[in-house]
């Protein structure tokens, strides 16, 4: 299929249904729609080095959405190689308009160089998202319950735990904040923003602010992030 083409499908079919995820952390109990992909992508400033994320996403079956891609870092002095980030994630119960979801994901990080406290992402990990929805759509609860094995530090275990919101301020922004952290990780993080729908749907922009609770500068970052979401475009 050209590129042109699937320009034509994604505005023929611009106001199909599609829900959110980026910039979140902590991960909500959705999917990208049946037979539609995405691509979350984001820039963000570390203290001494700035991360390039891009993680593309469809799902192929209609409740499993696959995600494969990475992050590139910059330092100060040096480039470091690309991290890649393979994840695979379904649906237990659908969520519906003032109700509740739950799913499940597992994934892998290959050579991390990230910072993964400030990910929950490691060698290994999987977690259990659930979502709550208030107020007719206007208002979800996230919470993310999970495991992570870090091979870089002997192959530790440690348990990764988060909760966020999404607040509706007008008809296509949202403002997000979370909290999340890991076993033996020292005091959570949390983390603020916006996101703005530039295209209802389908095209997202979005900024937000981290740090550690109780810690300096040394530990925050800034992000500012693109979403993109197709129609359904697999047969």
């Amino acid at each position: 299929m050209t590129l042109r083409v699937l320009i034509c499908y994604f505005f023929i079919f611009l106001f199909s249904n599609a829900d959110a995820a980026r910039p979140l952390i902590v991960d909500d109990a959705r999917i990208v729609d049946s037979k539609a992909c995405q691509v979350e992508s984001w820039a963000r400033k570390n203290t001494g080095s700035y991360e390039f994320w891009a993680l593309p996403a469809c799902n192929f079956t209609g409740n499993f959405e696959l995600t494969a891609g990475g992050t590139v870092i910059a330092g100060s002095e040096t480039t470091k190689n690309p991290n890649l980030l393979f994840q695979g994630k379904t649906l237990f119960k659908h969520m519906e308009i003032n109700g509740w979801g739950t799913g499940l994901a597992i994934g892998a990080v290959h050579n991390p160089t990230i910072n993964v406290e400030r990910n929950l992402t490691g060698d290994l990990y999987a977690y259990i998202p659930t979502s709550f929805s208030f107020v007719d759509g206007r208002l979800f609860i996230n919470t993310n319950i999970g495991w992570l094995y870090r091979r870089a530090e002997s192959g530790t275990h440690h348990v990764t735990f988060g909760i966020g919101s999404e607040i509706l301020v007008t008809g296509r922004t949202w403002f997000i904040a979370e909290i999340f952290g890991q076993s033996h990780g020292g005091n959570p993080f949390y983390h603020v923003g916006v996101r703005q729908w530039v295209i209802q749907n389908h095209v997202q922009i979005d900024a937000t602010y981290g740090n550690r609770f109780i810690s300096g500068i040394d530990e925050q970052w800034f992000t500012l992030g693109l979403r993109l979401i197709s129609p359904a475009i697999f047969p």
